[in-house]
């Protein structure tokens, strides 16, 4: 496989619409994508609520289609989805998606409504190692996505079960429906198949990462934010996410999804075989760890610990609604008003990255 690459630029908020423009066509964003298709920008809502790093940026998505539109790709449409956790029309809203989407007629599908697509059962053709295990009845995706470019909107962040989440857990939102938490015990083998299947059903396939500010600590939610003024973007998943785990302090050949991507030939994970233009992140590390709370606890001995026997108790049947209603009452309503919401206030008083957030 050829040397993948990956544009990484420093920026700043009066310039970084420009800067991310410039980044996608270092990236080659214009020989990534079918000029011809419809693209489909996969935005990142990690938690409805406004947490700094933890969801994609109102400038990430505006440069986006204007990058888009300078290389004469129009026909941009974007697709959001829901979780057990977090609800996306009040996350576009709360995370100001909805003032970019409104500023450029952008439409908003979403994949678990029946009017804007259907979920069909796809055979794919490359060989899957976890997903026929997970649905033995025949795995499902959204007919939508077939036949249109992705571009997929992570932001740079931690997550407490696979250490880092980028651009190939993006799309484990858009491609599974809402019972994807049967996943979660073989999380790494899953983004890889669905690596696999992207790559049969669209044309294009990029990615553009937000890491103005990151996300340290216990993500994808109760997150550290920390300043870096980052942005990447590649048209290989594997080798972006492999780039920003190396920039937060991560061995990427350690990640278990990105050393099985690079095994079966979906992209490159090794440094030596990834060109990193823009800026030299030679020396960088920003020396970031995972860490744990309530809900990763929690989690790590139903999915992956002792308990993993019987997840299917918990999680294959009505039981499950205990689970998010704890989790809704962790996050929400007590680490949010407690901790988030200072951190939001914090973040859009002092940092440049808020006072811009607060212009939307």
């Amino acid at each position: 496989m050829p040397k993948s690459r990956v544009a990484v630029l420093k920026t700043k908020p009066e310039s970084v619409l420009d800067d991310y423009v410039r980044l996608m066509e270092m990236a080659g964003i214009e020989s990534a994508l079918d000029t011809r298709a419809t693209t489909i920008l996969k935005d990142n809502i990690s938690w409805h609520l406004p947490m700094p790093g933890a969801n994609s940026t109102p400038w990430q998505i505006e440069a986006t289609i204007l990058a888009l539109q300078k290389h004469g790709m129009k026909d941009i449409v974007a697709v959001e989805n829901r979780t057990v956790v977090t609800r996306p029309q009040k996350g576009e809203k709360l995370n100001k998606f909805d003032k970019v989407f409104g500023k450029y007629g952008i439409p908003v599908l979403y994949n678990f409504e029946e009017k804007d697509m259907t979920w069909i059962e796809y055979t794919p053709k490359a060989k899957l190692s976890a997903l026929p295990r997970i649905f033995p009845e025949g795995i499902r995706i959204p007919d939508y996505f077939i036949g249109k470019n992705i571009i997929h909107l992570p932001t740079m962040k931690c997550h407490i079960y696979t250490t880092t989440t980028g651009a190939m857990k993006n799309a484990f939102g858009g491609l599974l429906n809402e019972k994807r938490h049967y996943c979660h015990s073989c999380i790494h083998e899953t983004l890889v198949d669905l690596l696999k299947i992207q790559k049969e059903i669209h044309p294009g396939i990029f990615a553009v990462m937000d890491g103005t500010t990151a996300g340290n600590g216990p993500g994808p939610r109760t997150l550290i934010p920390v300043r870096t003024d980052y942005i990447l973007a590649s048209a290989d998943q594997v080798a972006i996410d492999a780039v920003a785990a190396k920039l937060m302090g991560f061995d990427p050949m350690s990640l278990q999804y990105i050393n099985l991507a690079d095994e079966a030939g979906l992209g490159n994970g090794r440094s030596e075989n990834i060109e990193v233009v823009g800026e030299d992140i030679s020396g960088i590390s920003l020396n970031f760890t995972v860490g744990d709370n309530l809900a990763s606890r929690c989690g790590d001995m139903l999915w992956f610990g002792p308990l993993k026997p019987i997840q299917s108790l918990f999680f294959h049947t009505p039981l499950v609604k205990v689970f998010v209603a704890a989790s809704d009452c962790y996050h929400d309503k007590s680490w949010w008003p407690r901790h988030g919401r200072a951190i939001l206030d914090k973040w859009r008083k002092e940092s440049p990255w808020g006072k811009l957030w607060d212009s939307y």
